[in-house]
């Protein structure tokens, strides 16, 4: 069920450029709406959570970021509905005009000392109509494209598809900076929702290219038969063969290329900014480097897979990922931040506390504060981007952090603040802290990354093979979830594997991972979540699902 190919040259055929330009703009669009909420999320806390501590606002705007990863299946379930019963280009019509509406709400949104704990709320509402939105736009996107698609083009025309989440965060990225730059103080009060209100004139556009477009020829043949799906839910999901193949685009391809995706992109940026210690700046354009370098190979590989097939190239890329993710970010220690693989191997830190007295150190800010003594010392060291292990002590004693090794260890006692006043608590705390950071200073340990030593050529090149990974995975999995399900129940059908992996196993792999390396003090413990994922993912892809890039679109 495709366009029958007039031609076989390389490229795409100008015919199509019109719908590939438009479904890609307009999907830009829709990750650009989607990423601002995350590179603005601390000053979204004080200005919608101000009603409580900074540390507590900071966390409910990064769980308001979440919910909008959350809710992306069931904007899958939505609109893969609607677009199985009405049309793909009416339904994405409806996607990007929700996320736009929604995206231009937070900009005129009223702060927290304006209405109170209205504001909040409203904002989660808008949050989540936003992941609604993205459910529904991406499988509508990656549908019309591919159904317009000659055969043997359809890894080519798609992978424009795939391009548009990484325009989509340069471009929010892009228009941050330059209204941090237009506006300098003012930015912080007012400035942030510019970008925000920019979605009304990016909208506007959107909806103008989209309404030029006609419906895709695929859909339009079934519905002249006579066989679009009366329920396209229930035949989705109700059938038992096709629902096993839901279930199975979503473990055998989905789950691995979102953690490899995500693994490259944003857990590669908290590891240098968060865990090297590496200046902020340095780091978002260290990613923004690698990823510039990165990008073109989404089309290579998706027009590679045209020649070779869809699954060496998505599950290889699995493995590789799996592989190499150790000795990479491992690489990236040593050229970003030397001094502090020096000290971890001339002297490595131990925790020795009662177990009993040790809570899981999830803090993804680094800033809460925990009143065991086990809790603060492991709080301090997180603060510091400072790995440790753990050594269980007996039972009430409080918690020492171990510097160095033998008889040269240097000790540092924590304290028990449980049942310490504020005030007592706080001058206990400086007076640990002081005398951590004197011991780790005389170790080796970096209160930051000294930028005069980081390799940026060798730095951006590992980050440049993590990308590549990334378009790897990404690049051809449009075209291949779009060849395992039939035209009647396609969108409704690719749309929630998809969004069920990059939303669920992708979307929250920073926090995940974060959590295994503070329960575990290893910096490089966090990796295992993305290595398991992707190499079942491999497995069972290799095992269960077929090849499809010679086959038709099935009917």
């Amino acid at each position: 069920m495709a366009v029958t190919d007039t031609s076989r040259s390389s490229g795409v055929d100008p015919a199509h450029r019109r719908v590939i330009f438009a479904s890609s703009l307009g999907t830009v669009f829709e990750w650009y709406d989607f990423y601002l909420y995350g590179a603005l999320s601390a000053i979204i806390s004080r200005q919608f959570f101000s009603g409580v501590n900074e540390t507590t606002g900071f966390i409910f705007a990064l769980l308001a970021f979440a919910a909008g990863f959350f809710v992306r299946p069931f904007g899958a379930l939505v609109f893969g509905r609607l677009g199985d019963l009405v049309g793909r280009k009416h339904t994405f019509l409806v996607t990007i005009v929700l996320m736009g509406v929604a995206t231009a709400g937070v900009g005129l949104l009223p702060s927290y000392e304006a209405i109170g704990v209205t504001a909040p709320i409203l904002l989660i509402i808008l949050r989540l109509l936003q992941g609604l939105a993205l459910g529904g736009e991406y499988g509508g996107a990656a549908t019309y494209v591919a159904e317009h698609a000659p055969e043997g083009r359809r890894g080519l025309y798609t992978s424009w598809i795939q391009t548009t989440a990484t325009l989509g965060l340069f471009l929010s990225l892009l228009v941050i900076l330059g209204c941090r730059l237009a506006f300098g103080p003012q930015f912080e009060e007012w400035g942030w929702r510019v970008p925000f209100l920019l979605s009304i004139v990016l909208l506007g556009i959107s909806v103008y290219i989209r309404l030029q477009l006609e419906e895709s020829p695929a859909f339009v043949q079934i519905r002249a038969e006579g066989k679009l799906a009366k329920q396209p839910l229930k035949e989705a999901f109700g059938n038992r063969a096709n629902l096993r193949l839901v279930v199975l685009a979503l473990l055998g391809a989905t789950a691995g290329q979102a953690v490899v995706w995500y693994g490259g992109q944003f857990y590669a940026l908290f590891f240098l900014e968060k865990t090297l210690q590496v200046d902020s700046a340095a780091a978002n354009l260290i990613i923004a480097a690698a990823l510039l370098i990165g990008t073109p190979f989404f089309i290579v590989f998706g027009a590679w897979s045209d020649r070779i097939g869809r699954k060496p190239l998505v599950l290889g890329g699995c493995v590789l990922a799996a592989l190499t993710y150790f000795p990479t970010f491992k690489a990236i220690t040593h050229f970003a931040n030397p001094a502090l693989e020096r000290a971890v191997a001339e002297a490595p830190v131990r925790v020795l506390a009662d177990p009993a007295d040790c809570s899981l150190q999830f803090d993804p800010v680094g800033k809460s504060a925990f009143r065991t003594s086990c809790d603060i010392a492991k709080t301090a060291l997180a603060r510091a981007g400072v790995p440790y292990s753990n050594e269980a002590a007996p039972a009430g004693r409080v918690a020492q952090v171990l510097i160095g090794s033998g008889n040269e260890a240097k000790t540092v006692a924590s304290f028990a603040g449980s049942a310490l006043a504020e005030a007592e608590f706080k001058s206990s705390a400086g007076e640990f802290n002081a005398a951590l950071r004197s011991a780790l200073d005389t170790a080796g340990y970096p209160a930051r990354a000294d930028m005069s030593q980081v390799n940026y050529p060798m730095v951006v090149l590992l980050c440049g093979w993590l990308v590549l990974l990334v378009t790897m995975v990404y690049g051809p999995i449009a075209a291949w979830l779009v060849e395992l399900f039939p035209t009647r129940i396609r969108y409704t059908s690719m749309s929630l594997p998809y969004h069920l992996g990059n939303g669920w196993f992708g979307g929250f792999l920073p926090v995940t991972s974060f959590a295994i390396v503070a329960a575990t003090g290893d910096i490089y413990a966090g990796l295992w979540y993305p290595i398991v994922v992707a190499l079942a993912t491999a497995l069972i892809g290799t095992l269960f699902l077929r090849e499809t890039h010679r086959s038709p679109l099935p009917d």
